[in-house]
Parts: structure tokens; C-alpha cells; sequence
């Protein structure tokens, strides 16, 4: 009787081991899915139409982006990256895909159309973009506004872009979950732009592309840049109807004089709100994707390290497998 039931306890032992190990896998790969940081204010598209957008999700402009994406809703929005770019963006992210990062698991977001959610922003004033990020990292952040005259009913394409960012920034520093980044925008810019973030990191070899999309009132607005649309919440940003956004700090310049750059960010400056779209262009690289660059639709999660919640989970799934294993031989011990 004795030796059935230490057989029975080393085979529930066995059993345990083997329905724990490869749990445990699976919870450390989707720790490693949670990466890494879009703009949620103004919000960028991915996010916008994200199970976690809010209203903007169900607007008809993030419904006909999820059919466009095959019906796979934006969930890992902020994972919108592509490896081994060292800066080359022009070269490796094809025009008619910049918002997508050339990206087939974000194509929905390249459709052209003009009721994209959006953010009320003001000519020439102040804004501070909210970055969310999910997992830190270092790197530079690149702010490109499409030149006056952008028509949202066209695919994006590079020469809607200005050759410069209008404000650069790097290494900022991280308030609470995002990155608030502090810039001026350009006063020459009315009706519906494309705000196009670039933020290349230097802790990994990745770069994350985002479209959010801006409104520029004819009318005088606010010196502030806050929008006129949406509700304010405490930080001066505001939720979109079909708009969102905020961010850290870096002066706007004219297409023939370079952009400011900022060492870090000013957490202390107020967030403003952005709606609207923009055509930008930078001046085209001069280097092809070199060997073992990712090809651009390629996706790149296994790409980086993957660290952060990947680890939490594993450790916390690792702990459970143990404490079975030694509840089962304490038991069998006893017998």
C-alpha cells in the first residue's frame, strides 16, 4: 500500500513538473511582450485604437483599422519597433508605412483618412508630450510635424516631413509611467497635421515609430497649447473625442534651421494637447539597410531583452513550481 502510494505522489510529482514547466515559459514569454512606450497625449494611433483607448477606440477611423489589420486589435501598443535602424529611418521604413513602422502586425494604422482620433493643439505654442513607456529605456526622441499644406486624405510619406525634427530630445527623465517631453511648436501650421515621433534607443537596438494625429484651429487659441477638445484631467491634457496627448522638452525650428536638442526633460513643465496631422521628410540617408539589419515588416520582440515584468512573472511562477515540489516530497518522505 506504501509503495502504490509513493508511486502515485513521485507520478502527481512528475505530473506537477511537467504542467508547471512549460506554464512557466509561456508567462515569461508574455512577460517579455509587454514593451515598451508610445505618445499618449496627443495620443498616437496604436494607442487611440488600443483596447486601452478609450472611446477613440470605437470611432470609425480605429474600426476600419483593426479590419485593415485582419480584426487584431492594437493590443501591444506600445511595441511598435524595429531593430538594427541605427538612424537610417528614411532607408528602411518604405514610404505609405511610416505609422506602422513598415510593420504588418500595424498596417490598419497607414490607412489614409482624415477622422483619425485626434488632439487640438495651438500654433507656436508650448506642448508637453506624455510618452508612455512600459519598460524604460534610454535613447532620443525625434519630433517631425508635416509641412503646411499636408493633405490627411494621402498615404504618409517621408517628403511630408520636414528634412529636420522641429525638436529633439534625449535621455529624458521618467515621471511616474511616461516620459514628458517639453517642446515649441511650429507657428506656421493650420488644419490637420501628423505629429511623427522617431525615438531611437541607445539601450537597445531598437527605434519606435508613432503617428499622432493633430488639429490646428484657424481661429486664435490657447497660448498654452492645451486643447480646446476632449476633457482636461489635473496634468492639462486632454481625453479625445477622437483625439488624445502630452510630453518632455525641446524647441521647435524652422524647416532650414536645425532643431533644438535637450539633454533631458523638463518634468517640472506643464503637459499641453496636441490634435491634428502633419507631412514630414528628412533629409534621406545615405546608407542601405546594412547585413543583418531587420527587414523592414519584420516584427522585433525577440529582438530586445525583454526585461522587466518578464522576470516578476518568471520568478513568481518559479516560486509556485518549488513549493509544490517540496510540499510533494515532504509528503513523500512522511510515507
Amino acid at each position: 500500500m506504501t509503495a502504490h502510494r509513493r508511486t502515485l505522489s513521485a507520478a502527481a510529482l512528475a505530473g506537477t513538473a511537467a504542467f508547471a514547466a512549460p506554464l512557466l515559459l509561456t508567462l515569461s514569454a508574455a512577460g517579455s511582450a509587454q514593451a515598451h512606450g508610445a505618445p499618449t497625449g496627443p495620443v498616437s494611433r496604436a494607442y487611440a485604437c488600443s483596447p486601452d483607448g478609450g472611446r477613440p477606440a470605437g470611432t470609425a477611423a480605429c474600426r476600419a483599422a483593426v479590419t485593415a489589420n485582419g480584426g487584431a486589435p492594437f493590443t501591444f501598443w506600445d511595441n511598435l519597433r524595429v531593430a538594427d535602424v541605427n538612424g537610417r529611418d528614411r532607408a528602411v521604413i518604405p514610404d505609405g508605412r511610416l505609422c506602422s513602422g513598415g510593420l504588418s502586425d500595424y498596417r490598419g494604422l497607414d490607412l489614409a483618412r482624415s477622422d483619425w482620433p485626434s488632439t487640438t493643439l495651438t500654433p507656436g505654442a508650448r506642448l508637453t508630450m506624455t510618452y508612455r513607456s512600459t519598460i524604460p529605456h534610454t535613447g532620443t526622441f525625434k519630433m517631425f510635424l508635416t509641412k503646411p499644406g499636408y493633405d490627411p486624405s494621402g498615404p504618409l510619406n517621408w517628403s511630408d516631413l520636414p528634412g529636420r525634427p522641429f525638436a529633439e530630445v534625449r535621455d529624458p527623465a521618467m515621471t511616474g509611467d511616461a516620459y514628458r517631453i517639453g517642446m515649441t511648436l511650429p507657428s506656421d501650421r493650420t488644419g490637420r497635421h501628423v505629429l511623427y515621433t522617431i525615438w531611437q534607443n541607445s539601450s537597445t537596438p531598437d527605434t519606435y515609430y508613432s503617428c499622432s494625429d493633430v488639429v490646428f484651429p484657424e481661429a486664435k487659441g490657447n497660448t498654452d497649447g492645451s486643447g480646446d477638445t476632449g476633457d482636461s484631467d489635473s496634468s492639462g491634457a486632454s481625453t479625445p473625442t477622437a483625439t488624445d496627448s502630452p510630453s518632455p522638452s525641446a524647441s521647435p525650428a524652422t524647416q532650414s534651421e536645425p532643431a533644438e536638442r535637450t539633454a533631458s526633460a523638463d518634468p517640472a513643465e506643464r503637459p499641453a494637447q496636441a490634435v491634428g496631422t502633419g507631412r514630414a521628410a528628412e533629409s534621406a540617408d545615405s546608407a542601405a539597410p546594412q547585413a543583418g539589419g531587420t527587414v523592414a515588416g519584420a516584427p522585433v520582440a525577440s529582438a530586445t531583452d525583454g526585461t522587466g515584468a518578464r522576470h516578476l512573472v518568471a520568478a513568481g511562477a518559479a516560486a509556485v513550481l518549488l513549493a509544490v515540489v517540496a510540499a510533494l516530497a515532504l509528503r513523500l518522505r512522511r510515507r
